[in-house]
């Protein structure tokens, strides 16, 4: 089975050679996703709660172009850039999975690929 691929036009996506998502039969595969605006740079500088909503708006909406939605996801990863974000960060996706409840790690990591990021997240969802 090809599998499909979805863009959500981020500014590294088509200049790193990589997907938004990739879809290989009943699985999909979100990729490591900020809330970058078009120059690269955090829509919420300072605000790691406001990344993360705008994180899972991109998730959800290219999950929806691949034909999933996050009610199909059953694993997230969030890489932070500051342990004390944690909380708010998992709060959000508190929030926006209350029901789903997907396995999920919180990762602290150095930095991001901008220095405005907080957070970055994937997504692995299944197709019941």
């Amino acid at each position: 089975m090809t599998g499909r691929r979805v863009s959500s036009g981020g500014p590294w996506e088509a200049r790193y050679g990589y997907s938004r998502v990739a879809v290989a039969g009943d699985m999909a595969f979100v990729a490591g996703t900020t809330d970058a605006g078009p120059d690269g740079r955090s829509l919420h500088p300072r605000d790691p709660a406001g990344q993360a909503r705008g994180v899972f708006e991109i998730i959800e909406r290219a999950l929806a172009e691949a034909g999933f939605s996050l009610a199909d996801v059953v694993r997230t990863r969030m890489f932070v850039t500051d342990a004390a974000n944690i909380a708010a960060i998992a709060t959000v996706h508190g929030e926006v999975f209350r029901e789903v409840r997907p396995a999920s790690s919180a990762v602290v990591v150095a930095a991001l690929i901008d220095p405005t990021m907080l957070v970055e997240i994937e997504a692995d969802a299944r197709r019941a």
